[in-house]
């Protein structure tokens, strides 16, 4: 009868533990957690719809967006280094990088995963075609998307 009971209890202990254990892993990986989206902080003029646009388009790229009003956006530009020549309506911050203008979301995510060395990236003016800028009927315009560092340099990014 001894033996009995203690072969019992090891049978008993040796499930327990084994199936801790498998909780144990099944809690890990329940634990785990998805990658964090990325927040993006959006600066437009409040008079600006076709910056909603992109807005609009960023969170369902799974940006997490903020919207900021700014009625000083040529200051704005300036202060984070944005070159002259590559200005367009909207300024957004998003992981310590600029996106100028009606830059193509994939664009943003490349950024962000490849982290070079750049201040930012833009697409100068407003093309027709580009996110937020989409016109029914009318051809998209050819654009491109350039970096710059925080010389000015500026360079074809995609």
């Amino acid at each position: 009868m001894t033996s009995d009971l203690i072969s019992r209890r090891s049978l008993l202990s040796a499930a327990l533990a084994t199936g801790g254990l498998a909780m144990l892993g099944c809690s890990a990986a329940s634990e785990s957690k998805p990658a964090a989206r990325p927040r993006l902080v959006m600066y437009k003029d409040p008079n600006c719809g076709c910056c909603g646009k992109w807005g609009d388009a960023a969170r369902r790229a799974g940006f997490i967006v903020a919207v900021a009003d700014t009625a000083d956006m040529m200051a704005l530009k300036a202060k984070h280094g944005v070159p002259d020549a590559l200005y367009s309506c909207h300024t957004s911050l998003v992981g310590g990088y600029v996106v100028e203008g009606h830059v193509p979301l994939a664009a943003v995510k490349k950024l962000l995963a490849t982290r070079p060395k750049l201040k930012g990236i833009a697409v100068p003016g407003m093309p027709v075609g580009s996110p937020g800028m989409e016109v029914p009927g009318r051809e998209p315009d050819k654009f491109e998307v350039v970096g710059f560092d925080a010389a000015g340099n500026v360079r074809r990014f995609a």
